[in-house]
C-alpha cells in the first residue's frame, strides 16, 4: 500500500482516511452530484466518489500525491488538479455544486468561509470538537463565536463519528462527518466581526462585552455611551442569547458605528 512508505507532511495536516465504510457514507451523500474534493490525499474517498458522483474535481496541493493518484485512479469522471485549492479562481469551480472533503484540521474555518463565499453545499469530515462547537446551543460551555456563525449561515446535520484509528497517521482526536447546507443570512462581514468581538466576552453582560471591545471597535468613551443607550439585549449575557438575538444587537452596533463614522469631523466635506 502506498501509505506504508509515505512521508507525511505535518505542515499540510496530512492525516489520510483509510476506512472504506466511512468513505462510502460520504460518497453516498454526493450521489449524482458534481463534486469538488479538497485534498484527496491517498484517494480513499476519491475512489468511492468515482462510483457515485456525476463528476469529480479533485484538487491536491502535494505533488507526490497528485502523481500517485494520477497513476492509481482510472476514472473518466475524475479531473485531478495539482494546486492550492484556495488560490484557484472561482471560475475553476463552475458547474460543480457540492464540496466533499476530509478536511485538514487547520483548514476547517477557512473551508467554512469558502463555502459561504461560493454558496455551496458540503459534506465534510472535521475534528469532533470543532463540530461540537459548530452545533453548540446557547447556555452551554461549547457555545462560541463559531456556534453563532454556523447557526446564522448553515444547517448542519451530523452524519457519523469517525474514530482516530480510521486515519493514517493516527491523529490525537476523533472526527465527525457533517452535511452542511447554506442558509440565506443577512449577516455581512462587518456584522460578523462585531459578533466575534461580542463573543470574546460572552459571559459578561452585553453592554460590558461591548465596553471590553471598545478599542477593537474603534470607539472612544463618549461614543460608547451613545451607542449603548439604545442597544438591544444590553443586560443579557451573550452566551445565553440565541444567535438571532446576537445578530440583532450586532446589526444595531454596525449601524451606530456607521453613523458615528459619518458624524466624526473631517469624515465628510461639502455635503459629501
Amino acid at each position: 500500500m502506498y501509505l506504508n512508505n509515505f512521508r507525511y507532511k505535518k505542515s499540510m495536516g496530512q492525516n489520510f482516511l483509510i476506512d472504506k465504510p466511512t468513505a462510502v457514507i460520504e460518497s453516498e451523500l454526493a450521489r449524482g452530484r458534481n463534486v469538488i474534493e479538497l485534498g484527496p490525499g491517498a484517494g480513499a474517498l476519491t475512489a468511492e466518489l468515482c462510483k457515485t458522483a456525476s463528476r469529480i474535481l479533485a484538487i491536491e496541493i502535494d505533488r507526490r500525491l497528485f502523481t500517485y493518484l494520477n497513476e492509481s485512479l482510472h476514472c473518466n469522471k475524475l479531473k485531478l488538479v495539482n494546486s492550492d485549492f484556495f488560490k484557484l479562481d472561482s471560475s475553476s469551480f463552475g458547474g460543480y455544486d457540492m464540496l466533499v472533503s476530509n478536511v485538514p484540521y487547520h483548514l476547517s474555518s477557512k473551508v467554512l468561509s469558502w463555502i459561504i463565499d461560493n454558496r455551496m453545499e458540503a459534506v465534510l469530515c472535521l475534528q469532533e470538537e470543532f463540530v461540537d462547537h459548530m452545533r453548540a446551543l446557547p447556555n452551554t460551555s461549547r457555545y462560541t463565536n463559531l456556534s453563532v456563525f454556523c447557526s446564522l449561515f448553515f444547517s448542519v446535520e451530523e452524519i457519523a463519528k469517525v474514530p482516530a484509528s480510521y486515519f493514517r497517521p493516527v491523529p490525537k482526536v476523533a472526527s465527525k462527518v457533517v452535511h452542511i447546507r447554506i442558509k440565506d443570512s443577512r449577516a455581512d462581514r462587518e456584522t460578523m466581526r462585531i459578533i466575534a468581538q461580542i463573543m470574546v466576552h460572552k459571559k459578561k453582560r452585553l453592554k460590558n462585552a461591548i465596553m471590553g471591545s471598545r478599542k477593537a471597535l474603534g470607539l472612544d468613551k463618549n461614543e460608547i455611551g451613545r451607542l449603548l443607550s439604545g442597544m438591544p439585549n444590553a443586560e443579557s449575557r451573550p452566551f445565553q442569547l440565541q444567535p438571532s438575538s446576537i445578530l440583532e444587537s450586532a446589526e444595531y452596533i454596525r449601524k451606530e458605528l456607521e453613523r458615528i463614522s459619518i458624524d466624526k469631523p473631517g469624515m465628510h466635506q461639502n455635503g459629501e
